[in-house]
């Protein structure tokens, strides 16, 4: 039979060295993560989208900062105002706030589609990774649209015209 051998009890300096150790490791990683909810670091919200069930591109590429609390609640600011073309002109305000969550976003402000001749201010936004679609709302009207149509980070306009003739009328 093996003979075990009995380790000497550890020395309170290793018991403070520890503590000390663990405490440090936490509050640094509480730091980074703080940093990247508050898109600080090289935290991308483009990066985040996906782990909430959106694809990259529902935001354009003019993205200065954000934030995003714990609750959901979140702020994004741009760069400047900015037009995209999707299927349907989208105008994105400086400021983009609401509630996430993971397939939804709600109370949105600061997005706005033009439907025919008339803006109209999104107010949700709910992502179906089933049917790979994205539905827009417009107060109690909603419009789906392919999911792909938004994978890819669209570039910023900074009028309805620039680049597109077309989006002007749309």
């Amino acid at each position: 039979m093996a003979s075990v051998s009995k380790l000497p009890p550890p020395s309170p300096l290793c018991i403070l060295l520890a503590v000390v150790l663990a405490v440090s490791a936490s509050a640094a990683l509480s730091a980074r993560l703080g940093a990247l909810r508050a898109g600080g670091g090289s935290g991308d919200v483009h990066d985040l989208l996906p782990q909430y069930g959106f694809p990259r591109g529902i935001l354009p590429d003019n993205v200065a900062s954000y934030s995003l609390s714990d609750d959901g609640a979140f702020e994004v600011r741009l760069r400047g105002p900015c037009y995209v073309q999707f299927d349907q002109l989208v105008y994105y305000d400086r400021k983009i706030s609401g509630k996430l969550s993971y397939g939804s976003v709600s109370g949105v402000s600061g997005i706005q589609a033009k439907k025919l001749f008339v803006w109209l201010p999104v107010t949700g936004i709910k992502s179906d990774s089933g049917s790979g679609m994205i539905e827009f709302y417009v107060g109690a009207l909603s419009e789906k649209l392919p999911a792909a149509q938004f994978e890819a980070v669209p570039a910023c306009k900074s009028n309805a015209c620039d680049g597109n003739p077309e989006a002007a009328s749309v």
